[in-house]
């Protein structure tokens, strides 16, 4: 299958790149820097040369595909709203082009905006919050309708996703603990977040392309939820710094834009993933890539 990849050549995106040739398909990859195309190149990808906000140069990568799998998302917290509005417009795109056909549009989400029904982990049927609520489910919301006009679209939503050089937002919680000289968690920190190997992961985008049933929303969740006490304590065993409970309202000064959500759990469950997939993720655990991580070079 000729596959247009978005994201083809950050974190995730490099992962899945090899991931999908190595399964046999021919994958084009999107990327706007001279050292991107070079990393595609070796990959054995073709390069496609543009940005993914660079909305005419998305529609032409993807009239030629047989899929497409939308990796790319700017991180930048701090102006999570905008970038998430972007990403909504790029979605719109791709379904635009890719309407009235059998080829199949993955995009990406988070387990983080799903709206658990029971208080438990979060699961794959479970309704994801308005973009109103959290900015992120703007993705969502952009699937939705295409997904209601008919269109083939996937939903892949992703936990902490991690080797032992990337945390994705644990990464935020390192960051603090060298501003504070402490690494903090909320009250008894049982609180959980999910994880996944990013092996593990992008075997599930794979998956979702070659047998993805349209409509679907798959949790690539490795580990259904480790506490935040825990993730502070290997943190502050690795920067050999001390690790404390904080109150709640001492939150907001210590986690910033953080604060609200390291007082809620949000784990999420992977066995409807697992059943529908034949998925099994193998890849080691959050904590174990957490202890083997070059602190000094965070």
């Amino acid at each position: 299958m000729r596959v247009f990849v978005t994201g083809a050549t950050g974190f995730i995106g490099s992962f899945l790149t090899r991931e999908l040739i190595n399964a046999g398909h021919h994958v084009v990859g999107l990327s706007r820097s001279d050292a991107g195309r070079e990393a595609l190149t070796r990959f054995g990808a073709e390069v496609f040369s543009g940005d993914v906000n660079d909305l005419a140069r998305l529609r032409i990568a993807a009239e030629s595909a047989d899929g497409v799998i939308h990796a790319a998302f700017n991180h930048d917290f701090a102006n999570l709203k905008k970038h998430s509005e972007e990403d909504r417009k790029v979605i719109e795109t791709l379904g635009e082009v890719l309407a009235g056909s059998d080829r199949p549009l993955i995009i990406t989400s988070g387990t983080g905006v799903a709206r658990s029904r029971n208080g438990g982990p979060a699961v794959e049927a479970d309704n994801h919050v308005t973009s109103a609520e959290f900015p992120r489910a703007a993705s969502e919301e952009a699937a939705d309708t295409l997904i209601d006009d008919g269109g083939r679209v996937i939903v892949i939503r992703l936990p902490q996703v991690h080797d032992t050089r990337k945390f994705g937002r644990i990464t935020n919680h390192m960051l603090l603990a060298r501003k504070w000289g402490r690494v903090a968690y909320v009250g008894e920190g049982k609180n959980r977040l999910p994880a996944v190997h990013v092996s593990d992961a992008v075997r599930v985008y794979r998956l979702a392309l070659e047998r993805g049933r349209a409509g679907s929303r798959y949790h690539a969740v490795g580990e259904e939820g480790i506490a935040l006490r825990d993730i502070a304590e290997v943190i502050g065993a690795g920067m050999k710094l001390p690790v404390e409970s904080i109150t709640a309202e001492q939150a907001t000064e210590y986690f910033g834009w953080l604060a609200k959500l390291v007082t809620i759990d949000l784990s999420a469950s992977n066995a409807l993933t697992r059943q529908l997939l034949d998925w099994n993720p193998t890849g080691p655990d959050l904590l174990t890539d957490l202890r083997k991580m070059d602190y000094a070079a965070a």
